[in-house]
């Protein structure tokens, strides 16, 4: 099967970054299935884990972890799925990834692909929305369907992937959502999604979040990176919550946390593959609950670039335009 690797940790300039390879079809067992793959979205996670570094792989590495595809088998196992059944996925980022022909996933952390999007829509759904749910409904608490309804979030980097579904997110559970944004078309792009609020992140953000009226919010999401830690502590109310899913080096003083007796919580949404959890189908279940509400009118897909073939070229392409930090939604790769 024809699939898009690498060896070595290069820069995307680099023309040996990606490799189009000729790898064997894997056989599902257990609570795998087999899911021809029809499209990828690339995620930061991606260039993360391809960024230079002196290491060697013996073998072709397959990276990555948002896919939309059909299922072609299914392990001995299997309950949820059939073969024929149109899905769409994150995986899991301690296994072979999404860009190959064909790739083994269990079953609990795979939904059904919503009906009306095509494959490449549905492809720039699930590592985000697995993120931006799991962040707001599983870590802040945010009641989902909508109790908590008046409360405020300040979603820091609103334009990118996973800021761009947590705004509809947020809506639909009734939260007036504050969105940053730093450009024109990506204000635009926030606004288009739903957020009641754009604030300049590149700009003195307390100052702007307190001009609109809120001398502090209820909730905070930092979906970019952790040098506005120290804004977010000042703008939490007392007993707020914020997530981060930024690891940082950078200095993250906690005394104003504690004096508000505010609470941080990090959120990872390949921990419970990785960790194989107990509670791992609530991947399966969070994502057929989003296929629902898009299905229903009521979010819609975050893709804004779609590029063509899935190969080594068009991979080093997507990785660049990730890179340059200036994408807004989703980038998706289709068809091999």
């Amino acid at each position: 099967m024809k699939a898009v690797a690498l060896t070595h940790y290069l820069p995307v300039t680099d023309p040996n970054a990606f490799l189009d390879v000729d790898l064997p079809r894997p056989t599902p067992s257990g609570r795998d299935i087999l899911v021809a793959v029809k499209a990828v979205s690339v995620n930061p996670v991606d260039t993360k884990v391809r960024a230079p570094k002196d290491q060697v792989e013996e073998s072709p590495r397959v990276l990555g972890w948002d896919a939309s595809g059909v299922v072609e088998a299914v392990g001995p196992d299997v309950t949820l799925f059939k073969t024929g059944d149109e899905v769409y996925y994150a995986g899991d980022i301690t296994r072979p990834g999404s860009n190959q022909e064909f790739q083994l996933v269990d079953e609990r952390i795979v939904g059904f692909k919503p009906e009306r999007l095509s494959f490449a829509e549905a492809a720039a759904l699930p590592l985000t929305t697995i993120t931006a749910y799991e962040a707001f409904f599983d870590r802040l608490r945010i009641d989902r369907d909508g109790a908590d309804k008046g409360q405020s979030i300040l979603i820091i980097g609103g334009g990118g992937g996973v800021g761009s579904i947590g705004i509809q997110l947020a809506k639909a559970a009734g939260l007036v959502v504050i969105a940053t944004a730093s450009r024109p078309e990506t204000s635009t792009w926030v606004i288009q999604l739903g957020a009641d609020h754009v604030v300049n992140h590149h700009q003195d953000m307390v100052a702007e979040v307190r001009a609109l009226g809120f001398e502090h919010v209820d909730h905070i999401a930092i979906f970019n990176d952790m040098r506005h830690w120290d804004a977010a502590v000042e703008l939490i109310r007392a007993e707020g919550g914020i997530v981060t899913i930024d690891d940082t080096d950078q200095p993250m003083p906690m005394a104003g946390m504690k004096m508000k007796a505010a609470s941080l919580h990090w959120e990872f949404m390949f921990a419970r593959a990785m960790h194989q959890t107990p509670d791992m189908i609530e991947q399966h279940k969070l994502l057929t609950y989003v296929a629902a509400e898009i299905d229903a009118g009521r979010i819609r897909t975050t893709l804004d670039t779609v590029l063509s073939p899935i190969n080594a070229q068009t991979m080093r392409e997507a990785h660049a335009l990730i890179e340059t930090g200036k994408a807004k939604g989703k980038i998706v790769i289709e068809g091999f």
